[in-house]
């Protein structure tokens, strides 16, 4: 596993606990990073499929990238769900 998803990965688990210990106001910026994270994510399947980028980039037409970029986006995006339930509950409260 490359060092820039276990990090991205890490930064989504670190966010997700200090959601859980802290939930007061913490939905909204949950879903900012959680976008941040599933752009990158977006970023990286497509640099592995050939789509985006420069030629010279180690990620270009890579077809690990393609699966790194899959579950970053997919991190991201379950980090936007917890974000949005979060402040879902928040306001039912």
């Amino acid at each position: 596993m490359p060092a820039t998803m276990i990090i991205i990965i890490g930064v989504a688990i670190a966010a997700i606990a200090i959601a859980y210990f802290y939930k007061r106001k913490i939905g909204i910026p949950l879903i900012g990073i959680g976008a941040v994270i599933a752009a990158f994510g977006v970023i990286f399947f497509l640099q592995g499929n050939s789509i985006v980028g420069p030629h010279s980039s180690f990620m270009y037409s890579n077809p690990k990238w393609i699966v790194n970029g899959g579950v970053i986006a997919a991190a991201g995006v379950g980090l936007i769900a917890f974000g949005v339930g979060i402040s879902l509950r928040r306001l039912r409260s």
